[in-house]
């Protein structure tokens, strides 16, 4: 019998990782003029979620990663 490794990208995120995650999505749309109601917003969204699935938990480090300055 084998163990199964849990990857932490397979956990559900708690209410503080999406506050981390939604900050720096309202800061980037708000930065770079983007309409949060549109495809781009939910793209980039879709890459603030990864990016902190991934382990870059820091507001600074996840908005310049995801196209900010």
């Amino acid at each position: 019998m084998s163990d199964k490794l849990v990857s932490t990208r397979d956990e559900p995120l708690t209410s503080e990782d999406l506050d981390v995650c939604r900050r720096v999505h309202e800061a980037l749309c708000s930065g770079l003029n983007i309409d949060r109601s549109g495809a781009e917003a939910n793209r980039l969204g879709a890459l603030i979620i990864e990016l902190y699935r991934q382990g870059v938990h820091d507001e600074s480090q996840l908005r310049l990663l995801a196209g900010g300055k």
